[in-house]
Parts: C-alpha cells; structure tokens; sequence
C-alpha cells in the first residue's frame, strides 16, 4: 500500500487530497493544528467511515516543530509528502509579516532538511501560489515567468518555492513545485472573497444579513476548482521527472462577476445589498494575475473539470444548504 504525508491536512486543498489519495487506495498520513476534543471539521465524514478511517491516520503538530515533523515522517515511512500547510490569506499577511514568513518560508525550509536525511526515498510536492509572480510584465504567467512578489505573503512563497528548486538541484531530492493559481471550492474559507460572497448571497437571501461590504470589485482573477489542482499535485508526483508545474483555468473573472453569478443563483440584484469599502482595499494589489497551464495540460493530462460559472453557483448553493442547517 503506498503512503503519502499531507501538511495542511484539514484545510479545503488537505482534505480533498486525503479523499483522492484513499480513493486510490493509499495510506494517509496527515499534520493537523492541535485540537481540543472535535476533529478537523472536513475530515469528519473520512474519520467516520469505517474504510476510510483505517487508512487515515492524523498527527498533532506545527510545521514549524522540526523534531516532532521528523518523528511523524520516519513514524509513517510515507513515499510522497504534500506539503500545503502554513498561513493562506494574502491580506493578512500585512498584518502578520513575521509570522507568515516564518512559517511559510522557514517552515519549508526545515521540511526540505528533514525530507533530505530520511533513510527511504521521498517525493515532496509544495503548494506555491501565483502570488509569487506579484504584479508581472508578461501576461499569462508560465513556469519561466520571473518572480515579483508585492505581498509579505508573496515573498515567503517566492523564498520556498525557490529553495524547493535550490535542493532539487543540489541534492538531487524529487522536490517539485505547484505554482497555484486562486482555487476554491464549498470548503473554502469564509475569509477569502469568493466565499464571502457566497456565504453573503445565502444569508441575504434567507434575511440573516443585511448587507455586503468588499474592497474593489474590479480585481479580477484566475480561479479555478481546487478539486482539480488537488488532482494535478498528485499528478505530478507521478511524473518521471521531478519540474515544476503551473496549475490555472487561463481566464480572468473580476469579483464583479463573482457578484453576479452568486447573487443571481438565490434571484436577488446584488447591486442593492454590496458596498465598497476603502478599508478593506489593499496596499497593493497584484494585477494581470492568470496563468498558463500548457506545460501541465501536455505532460500530465491535467485538465480543468468545471466552469467558473458552475463553481460559483455550487458554493452559493452548498452555503445555501448551510444556512438551513443541512
């Protein structure tokens, strides 16, 4: 039975890679954020079910603890580690630059260290964001594009995902990249824009919110279903070569048309509930954000599964049938 390693485990991307990975058969091994007496909430169906729980195996930790990760991974003898874990919202990273630095950049790093001196072969994918790329001259981005980041979020990213190319060719370790572009999903986040929409639209339309507050809804972005980037990281751990990959849809949607999307699933006009607030614009915004994915598309099959416009609507509707309680 293979086994694979995921950090970040209980979050949107950790928990549709722990079902695809034991759908395939494999052992799981997961790092979660120390919890008091519930399990991560979307792991709770996968702990549930009898099948599933008996290959699903979960550890208490932080990234940033290197002992008690190195124990976990020579615990597990897994041949593929994940690595998602660490701080995800952009817009906090202003506030916690530190914090998202050390963990994001320095965490990696003492990942690779540990990875490197395992006594068995590991193949290690790291979710890198677009956000490395930050405000580019070149339009769509591609694993050749430079990295501009503009955010302290965008800076950790960038420092990982070069060292993760730094000990692929010094060490000679399997380390590849995911450069992933927005990707989101009924289990995203409620701090992250497309969600917050969603959950806005839901509760607007069963009287539980009055109103929406958002920063420019000009920005647009290259977003896609996590459910098909979580496919292209395992994709790319079965590829012969360790290399670097761009995962993205190719097109640009604006927050605009995210309004239109969910608040036209519940029949409202969201032009009577949603107000811009300077306050929640930031600092600076990365533009022309949308990748190429054609190395991807022509090495490893991967391929995108839904439109924007289905994605939208499902997370409306999945936040719908929250709202009722279901």
């Amino acid at each position: 039975m293979r086994r694979a390693f995921i950090t970040g485990i209980s979050g949107q991307d950790g928990s549709y890679l722990a079902e695809f990975l034991l759908g395939k058969d494999y052992e799981v091994h997961g790092l979660v954020r120390r919890f008091d007496t519930s399990p991560p909430y979307h792991l709770k169906h996968l702990l549930t079910d009898s099948a599933a729980a008996n290959r699903l195996f979960l550890y208490q930790g932080d990234i940033e603890e290197g002992a008690l990760l190195r124990h976990h991974l020579i615990k597990s003898k897994s041949e593929e580690v994940y690595h998602l874990a660490g701080k995800t919202q952009v817009g906090l990273s202003y506030e916690q630059v530190e914090i998202t630095c050390q963990t994001n950049a320095m965490g990696t790093l003492k990942l690779l260290e540990i990875v490197r001196h395992l006594q068995h072969p590991v193949r290690l994918f790291y979710a890198s964001s677009s956000e490395i790329f930050g405000c580019p001259d070149i339009m769509p981005q591609d694993e050749q594009t430079p990295y501009r980041p503009v955010t302290p979020y965008g800076c950790a990213k960038a420092f990982a995902t070069q060292m993760v190319s730094v000990y692929r060719r010094s060490f000679g370790m399997y380390a590849c990249s995911g450069i992933l572009y927005n990707h989101e999903s009924p289990r995203r986040g409620k701090h992250f824009v497309t969600q917050k929409i969603c959950r806005a639209a839901a509760a607007i339309s069963e009287g539980q919110q009055q109103e929406l507050r958002l920063g420019s809804l000009a920005v647009q972005r290259d977003w896609g279903d996590a459910r098909d980037y979580i496919r292209g990281m395992w994709q790319v751990l079965q590829h012969p070569r360790p290399e670097d990959f761009v995962f993205a849809t190719g097109e640009l949607h604006s927050v605009e048309e995210v309004l239109e999307i969910a608040f036209a699933t519940v029949n409202l006009d969201w032009r009577n509930y949603v107000h811009q607030d300077p306050k929640l614009l930031r600092p600076d915004e990365p533009t022309q954000s949308v990748g190429n994915p054609a190395k991807a598309r022509r090495l490893l099959g991967w391929k995108c599964s839904s439109t924007f416009q289905q994605l939208i609507r499902e997370m409306t509707l999945s936040a719908c049938r929250s709202s009722h309680g279901q």
